[in-house]
């Protein structure tokens, strides 16, 4: 049997032809049909110790919502889904599975790995397709209060984790609509926003609470939110927001943006069609991207499909890219230029103090740092310069300072990141946990629903007044 599911190639998705899709917004992978998601299924040869359950981060019975598939019984399959992960229809579309479930598949040991991502993505797809879901079952009122802030990844999963233990949930969004990184960070062709929009109904199905243009911070500061609003814990999932630059002369010109502004007003403000809304982005005729990984992938796609021509220019080799393999993959195919070994010096203006062009210097790899990277090293005298009207900086983010500097006694480390217990999520506030970019850095989807997951069982203990157990996902 083992080696017949073995022998079962690993089924493509269909998507859009590269020409066609380099025009619109629309969603690139078409889905499985239930046909080919149910032959995909069969790969799965039932380990006994399934060594991709262990490799994801929120827990997810994966050979058991496979096997479902196999059988047909695609609502046992969401169900399953479900029951460790409230936004299956997200994770199956942009989390990295090929360096997390899928890396420890034993069939990927001779052959391609089961395409798990797919597999999730099918599941929830049809899920939608029915035109409702099966909602969790609520327990009784607790009379107990949470306040979530930020309506992301991290701060969705325990909103979904707590509103079914009876407690009352309120999630705080500084932006007009819920999402966080999932609707802002990330383009419609990756991530269309009625999946997030569906995941959220859901939740407020439950009887979340979800208050956008509040800037807790501003609006609240978190004493207020636990002395006079009355919550019992806080949950803190604000992302890492705050803009990396390079330090390079010309980064004050016009036309020069961070990833997160760009992509804030094509994704989130539908800069993409403006006149029709309000929300103006500079449509440059040769728009540099400058970074390697995947939110550099999306603002050099979204740059095309506005009608520039699209260039990455990368310090590394394309080995290095940290961005996933299909995103790269993709923006080859849709014809975007990449400069590898290239570095950008200074940003030259014209008259008027816009971008003109960007002065850019070869580089060579050297002795690998911290990373495991090999480091990027100048080639002295290599400097060229490229014909821009239009920079995207995506070279990272850091924590902002609006939460963490109106919170006294609230421990950061040395990045200014929330310091928290590994095991729970805790800070070093009583009662108030963190979870997400806001912890990590700049990190993925599923390891902030992860660090959301943890922080869930613990706050649950702590306003219960019950002791924390240790459980195998853990």
């Amino acid at each position: 049997m083992t080696e017949t599911k073995e022998k079962i190639p690993r089924q493509g998705m269909p998507e859009q032809a590269p020409e066609e899709r380099k025009t619109n917004f629309t969603e690139v992978p078409l889905g499985y049909s239930p046909e080919t998601a149910m032959l995909e299924a069969q790969r799965c040869i039932q380990c006994k110790k399934p060594r991709c359950v262990a490799g994801c981060p929120v827990g997810i019975d994966i050979p058991g919502f496979i096997k479902a598939i196999e059988d047909g019984d695609f609502a046992s399959s969401i169900k399953i889904l479900k029951e460790n992960n409230a936004l299956p229809a997200v994770c199956g579309r942009v989390c990295p599975q090929e360096d997390q479930c899928e890396i420890l598949c034993v069939i990927g040991v001779k052959e391609e790995p089961v395409a798990v991502g797919r597999l999730e993505r099918f599941a929830a797809d049809w899920e939608m397709a029915q035109k409702g879901s099966d909602l969790p079952e609520v327990a009784p009122p607790t009379g107990k209060k949470v306040a979530v802030v930020g309506a992301g990844p991290a701060g969705l999963t325990v909103a979904g984790d707590l509103i079914v233990k009876g407690h009352e949930v309120t999630v705080f969004e500084a932006l007009h609509k819920p999402g966080g990184v999932l609707v802002y960070g990330i383009p419609e062709f990756r991530l269309p926003n009625e999946i997030v929009d569906y995941e959220i109904n859901n939740l407020e199905s439950l009887g979340v609470k979800v208050i956008p243009n509040v800037v807790v911070g501003r609006t609240f500061t978190i004493r207020e939110l636990m002395e006079e609003e009355g919550f019992d814990t806080v949950f803190l999932g604000v992302g890492a927001g705050l803009p990396w630059f390079m330090g390079i002369p010309g980064e004050n010109l016009n036309g020069v943006y961070s990833a997160n502004e760009y992509l804030t007003r094509a994704n989130l403000m539908r800069a993409t069609r403006f006149p029709k809304y309000d929300t103006p982005i500079m449509r440059g005729k040769r728009v540099a991207v400058i970074g390697g990984g995947n939110v550099a992938m999306d603002a050099a796609r979204t740059a095309l499909r506005m009608g520039s021509e699209s260039i990455v220019v990368y310090r590394r080799s394309r080995n290095e890219m940290p961005a996933r393999i299909e995103e790269i993959h993709h923006a080859e195919e849709e014809g975007i230029e990449f400069h590898f070994l290239c570095n950008p010096t200074r940003i030259l203006g014209d008259d008027e103090g816009s971008v003109k062009a960007m002065e850019c210097i070869q580089m060579e790899l050297g002795e690998p740092d911290d990373s495991g990277r090999r480091r990027p090293v100048p080639i002295k005298g290599s400097e060229f310069i490229m014909d821009v009207d239009v920079v995207i900086v995506s070279v990272g983010t850091g924590a902002s300072p609006l939460l963490t500097q109106s919170t006294p006694g609230l421990e950061l480390n040395k990045w200014g990141y929330v310091e928290v217990d590994e095991k729970t999520g805790a800070t070093s506030l009583p009662g108030v946990y963190a979870g997400g970019d806001i912890v990590r850095g700049a990190a993925t989807v599923i390891l902030a629903m992860g660090d959301g997951r943890l922080a869930s069982r613990a706050m649950n203990a702590y306003i219960m007044g019950e002791e924390l157990e240790t459980e195998s996902e853990e």
